[in-house]
C-alpha cells in the first residue's frame, strides 16, 4: 500500500468508495467523474503504478483485473450491449491516477476513438 495513493486508501476503507465488486485481488468502483452512465474502475489491490512496472510472475493482476471486469459489467447488465476497456498508461496515456487501473465504460452508444 501507498499511504499517499487514492486507490490505496480506498481499497482499506480509509476513504469511501461506491463499490460494485470486489475479491481477493482486486476491487471495482464506480467513477466519481463518469464518463458515460456506466464508468467503472477495476483496479488491483496491490500498488503498482504501470503494466511495464509488473514481473513476468505478477502478469496475473493483468488476469485478475479482467475477472473482475467480467463480474462487474455482469452485474451492471451491459454484457450483451457493449463496452470499452481502457487501461491508461503515463502522462501522455492519459493515466490520472498513479496505481493501475482499468476503465470499464459503456450503459450508452461509443463512438470510434480517435487520437489527440
Amino acid at each position: 500500500m501507498d499511504p499517499n495513493c487514492i486507490f490505496c486508501k480506498i481499497n482499506v476503507g480509509e476513504i469511501p468508495g461506491d463499490f460494485v465488486y470486489r475479491d481477493s485481488d482486486t476491487f471495482v468502483i464506480r467513477d466519481i467523474a463518469p464518463k458515460a452512465p456506466v464508468h467503472l474502475l477495476v483496479i488491483p489491490t496491490v500498488h503498482v503504478e504501470r503494466v511495464a512496472e509488473l514481473a513476468s510472475e505478477e502478469m496475473s493482476i493483468i488476469a485478475a483485473m479482467f475477472r473482475a471486469a467480467k463480474e462487474a459489467v455482469r452485474i451492471e447488465g451491459i454484457v450483451q450491449r457493449g463496452y470499452r476497456l481502457i487501461i491508461n498508461q503515463g502522462e501522455e496515456g492519459g493515466q490520472e491516477v498513479p496505481h493501475l487501473h482499468m476503465h470499464v465504460l459503456g450503459g450508452m452508444h461509443l463512438r470510434a476513438m480517435g487520437m489527440g
